[in-house]
């Protein structure tokens, strides 16, 4: 039996990686077309996009979505790893942080930043993940990138031993590392500073307070249809039958005028027929779901 096309709003639990997710939801989906959106490090928490069958081809485009976290920032203390799993490298005691400072280097880090991702990351250097070298000895030196920290709020502080826990909330771009956020938070205060809690709580339009656990799920596969899924990411655009079927058959439109942004395009019978975008003044698909004929 083919399972249902769709997403499943998974809560991450600590100590998994994303991939230890897609595999458990194969057994669960009974289906090999399984994949995620948006990797989530294991000691991480929270909203795990994970995509079924023909929804696995919305999972390129909601891993560039906003994603927002909660997170504990550990003050005085850097990591190999830029987090709790990494093996310690200095310890500066911090019992006291002027709040100007300490707000000063907050607002440095939001907004349009440059931010340089973690040397032991899953990204990829010269066809090998970055991680993978690092343990090899072979730390590579990865590239800033830009990226937009739309909020970084500090809610609360608390001791912890002679340093300074920060329980943050962090609205941001794809492609952006809390835990490089602790790091250069902890340089910039001159005291070094990494990650020890990250849950995140939002990729875009879908809530942590959608997600199920594993458990959950394993009682009952709670997938939002492909249909709906895509509704609730992307603007809607709706097709005539004559239009549908072009677009099942590999045609493209006149423009929808919605700019390059995917669109999702449905047919008069509420089936979702493909992600759309407008480029030199017509609509071109980036993904078909319908087949043609149907």
């Amino acid at each position: 039996m083919t399972a249902e096309s769709g997403l499943l709003i998974v809560d991450k639990p600590a100590s998994w990686t994303s991939h230890d997710v897609v595999a458990r939801i194969r057994k669960l989906t009974g289906s090999k077309r399984v994949g995620h959106a948006g990797t989530l490090d294991p000691m991480a928490t929270g909203v795990l996009v994970v995509g079924i069958e023909k929804a696995t081809r919305l999972l390129g485009y909601l891993t560039l979505a906003e994603k927002e976290y909660t997170a504990t920032i550990r003050l005085g203390q850097t990591t190999a790893t830029d987090d709790a799993d990494g093996e310690p490298i200095d310890h500066v005691p911090v019992r006291n942080m002027d709040q100007a400072v300490l707000q000063r280097a907050v607002a440095g880090l939001t907004g349009q930043i440059s931010q340089v991702p973690p040397g032991v990351s899953a990204i990829k250097v010269g066809g090998q993940r970055s991680y993978r070298l690092a343990r090899a000895g072979q730390a590579p030196q990865l590239a800033a990138r830009t990226v937009t920290v739309a909020d970084f709020t500090v809610e609360t502080i608390r001791p912890a031993a002679d340093l300074l826990d920060l329980d943050v909330h962090v609205t941001c771009s794809s492609g952006t590392y809390i835990r490089a956020l602790a790091r250069d938070l902890g340089a910039e205060l001159g005291v070094g500073g990494h990650l020890t809690a990250l849950r995140r709580t939002r990729v875009g339009p879908y809530l942590v307070s959608q997600a199920r656990t594993l458990d959950e799920l394993a009682g009952e596969l709670a997938v939002i249809p492909l249909a709906a899924a895509a509704a609730a990411a992307f603007p809607r655009r709706e097709l005539t039958q004559e239009q549908a079927r072009a677009l099942a058959q590999g045609a493209r439109l006149d423009p929808g005028g919605t700019g390059p942004e995917p669109v999702a395009a449905f047919a008069p019978d509420g089936s979702l027929v493909a992600l759309l975008t407008d480029v030199d003044g017509r609509a071109r698909s980036l993904a078909v779901f319908a087949t043609p004929g149907s």
